[in-house]
């Protein structure tokens, strides 16, 4: 499929950089989650969202991860958190949060979150409190589900990225079929002011007016951590200014453009989610 497809619109760009530019012009980006025996989901998010272009990463997550989250890339930066006996964030974690969000561009929470009481409720607080736009992926989604009225209570923009049974627990329903995806976000994104990104074959995106259908991407794809790699692409792309809707359109074309170009090299069976950080650099020089 061509970029000019009726389904896909052209791509919106990023604005070229000025050469008296720093690190602040390209937004701060906060992203909560990770916990013990899931360190490397927040450390992909977090790598990505440098890789597409942040000035400045932290990465809030549990104390007792802090030190092998760190290891993974030393250009970002991390804050330890309070935590459970199972190394979840901790409710008294909150405070933390707060302080670092208040001085974020954006936000992003849920790859490797893990799932308590606890967390249900402060996915909530964050949703429902947070000015900046907010992006939620995976174990984040869980914690919305358990309590979607919560959903038409954003506080501000804010980006769900769901694979489809993530998306059929957050409308409550057991599954949804193929054909039923472009509706029934449609629809969720109209209903709650989210952006979707709907992931999967031709990852739906919509705002509950516009919709576009993703070109890029393939099967090696289907691997644990790609999605928190889209979760940090999309973040950056918050933080250099992009609105909420072209930041998750172009963020999933070149994350599935990543994809590709990996693929190419290594073969669909041998990929694993952190090749699309090495090749994000091509894609970001091929969509540009």
């Amino acid at each position: 499929m061509s970029r000019s497809d009726d389904s896909f619109p052209p791509l919106p760009r990023l604005a070229p950089r000025k050469a008296d530019s720093h690190k602040g012009d390209f937004g701060l980006a906060l992203l909560v989650g990770g916990s013990q025996g899931m360190a490397g989901a927040i450390a992909l998010a977090g790598m990505a969202t440098l890789r597409s272009g942040a000035g400045l990463v932290k990465l809030a997550t549990p104390g007792v991860c802090q030190p092998t989250v760190a290891s993974f890339e030393p250009s970002v930066m991390t804050i330890g958190l309070p935590s459970d006996d199972q190394g979840r964030i901790a409710a008294s974690a909150r405070a933390i949060i707060a302080k670092a969000a208040a001085e974020a561009t954006a936000v992003a929470c849920g790859p490797g979150l893990g799932r308590s009481d606890e967390l249900v409720e402060l996915v909530g607080w964050l949703y429902q409190t947070l000015n900046q736009p907010l992006i939620i992926d995976a174990d984040g989604l869980y914690a919305l589900a358990q309590q979607a009225e919560v959903l038409s209570k954003a506080g501000g923009a804010r980006i769900v990225t769901p694979h489809p049974g993530e998306f059929a627990r957050l409308i409550g329903r057991e599954s949804i079929q193929p054909s039923e995806r472009e509706s029934l976000a449609r629809e969720f994104a109209g209903r709650t002011g989210a952006i979707v990104v709907l992931k999967g074959h031709r990852t739906v995106i919509t705002d509950g007016r516009q919709l576009s259908l993703n070109p890029t991407g393939n099967p090696g794809m289907a691997t644990g951590g790609t999605g928190d790699v889209l979760t940090g692409v999309i973040t950056a792309l918050v933080c250099q200014r992009l609105s909420p809707y072209d930041a998750a359109r172009l963020g999933v074309y070149v994350h599935g453009l990543a994809g590709d170009l990996a693929a190419a090299d290594l073969g669909q069976i041998s990929l694993v989610a952190s090749d699309l950080i090495t090749y994000l650099p091509r894609a970001w020089r091929q969509a540009q």
